[in-house]
């Protein structure tokens, strides 16, 4: 399948290996489905269509996440803040 026009209620995710990999997700409101979409260079290679019931638990996971991945990062910098305050008190 050759690479369409995105529609407008939609976005295109680059793949951090490169290689023309992306993930376009676009959003059907006639069809009340997201269209997750899986594609290298110019071809589609998979798709995956997700009800609009079931999106408010893949923005839930996401968001869990990412404040997860959050506490992790605030985490180590308090570490290091930590370690560093013996070197500044002299």
């Amino acid at each position: 399948m050759a690479l369409q026009r995105t529609p407008s209620a939609g976005t295109v995710f680059s793949d951090l290996r490169g290689d023309g990999r992306v993930l376009r997700a676009t959003w059907h409101q006639e069809r009340q489905v997201v269209v997750v979409s899986l594609w290298r260079d110019n071809v589609c290679v998979n798709t995956f269509r997700l009800a609009a019931d079931d999106v408010p638990d893949l923005v839930a996971l996401l968001c869990q996440g990412l404040d997860e991945a959050y506490d992790a990062a605030r985490g180590r910098v308090e570490r290091v803040e930590n370690l560093r305050r013996p070197f500044q008190a002299g």
